[in-house]
């Protein structure tokens, strides 16, 4: 699994060398690149976006690894964190992954919305219309409260992109920290 970060500021650089890359989608090859500074563009609020290969099958790619590293590059302490996909085919959730949650989530979304010729909305491979009511189910945002610069999730809690698009392998996903 290839990783390359491209951080702004110097400071964000030591960060990210300091920061081992691990996570990842099962069986996903995923690619990173910080594609902005890693600054305060609005008072109060840090951010910046990578982006994730999903590869040509359904992915959960787990975040929480490249959040938990954003939070440090951000000087992060009390407030909220945001984490946006810009897409029409893909979303967020926060769910247990490595138990086969992720696996059973996957499977649930194939028996909620089929791959099939149903869906009015047609272009792209067999039953990609499907991948375009995804986000009504599994939203493209997900707020997470940041409490002395770690994640308030619970103990098994991971956030993940969910991406059942073939079609797209490469996703771009935003990160904001909201201070408190």
């Amino acid at each position: 699994m290839h990783r390359s970060y491209w951080p702004v500021t110097v400071a964000a650089q030591r960060v990210v060398a300091a920061a081992a890359p691990e996570g990842g989608a099962v069986g996903v090859p995923a690619v990173h690149r910080w594609r902005h500074a890693v600054g305060v563009t609005v008072e109060g609020m840090f951010s910046t976006e990578i982006e994730v290969r999903t590869g040509d099958t359904p992915a959960v790619y787990d975040l929480t690894r490249d959040i938990e590293r954003f939070l440090v590059a951000a000087t992060a302490r009390d407030g909220l964190l945001h984490v946006w996909v810009p897409h029409a085919t893909a979303g967020l959730a926060v769910i247990e992954t490595g138990s086969g949650s992720d696996d059973d989530l996957l499977a649930a979304i194939d028996l909620l919305l089929p791959r099939d010729d149903r869906w009015q909305h047609r272009h792209g491979s067999r039953g990609h219309g499907r991948d375009h009511v995804l986000p009504a189910f599994v939203p493209p945002f997900v707020s997470v409260p940041v409490i002395d610069g770690t994640l308030a999730t619970g103990t098994w809690q991971s956030v993940c992109l969910v991406d059942t698009n073939v079609d797209n392998h490469t996703r771009r996903v935003r990160f904001s920290f909201l201070a408190g």
